[in-house]
């Protein structure tokens, strides 16, 4: 018998914790060649999504992956997101939330749009996250 994660548990405790709340969810992602997201919103390699009711469909926080549908630019995109990709979860008005730390650095992928100031944080594997209005 495999050990499960308690990472999917989290995940879903805090993005009902934040609607209970009347908060934003927003997932901070750390994107790899198993993640399926629009690489023009890719930052860094990485990307922050929101998950509120308002911003995406079917979204099922599995204990795997999360997938939902989402519009970017008034295009729509399905989004497949695995675990091990999830750096973080937090409530977008407040900040509050859980980071993941100890995960190994996903590469970046080829075809992500860059241009965003380096961290500021001199570790690079470090998880840093954003608010993305």
């Amino acid at each position: 018998m495999s050990e499960l994660s308690t990472k999917p548990y989290l995940i879903r405790a805090i993005y009902d914790w934040c609607g209970d709340s009347g908060l934003t969810p927003y997932l901070a992602v750390r994107v790899d060649e198993q993640t399926r997201v629009p690489t023009a919103y890719v930052r860094d390699g990485e990307i922050v999504l929101n998950l509120s009711a308002d911003a995406v469909r079917n979204l099922h926080l599995g204990n795997d992956e999360i997938t939902c549908g989402g519009r970017f630019g008034g295009v729509p995109h399905e989004i497949v997101v695995p675990m091990a990709a999830v750096i973080g979860i937090f409530a977008k008005e407040t900040g509050q939330g859980l980071v993941f730390q100890g995960q190994e650095s996903a590469p970046t992928p080829s075809g992500s749009g860059g241009g965003d100031t380096p961290p500021d944080s001199t570790s690079p594997t470090k998880p840093r996250l954003r608010v993305v209005k």
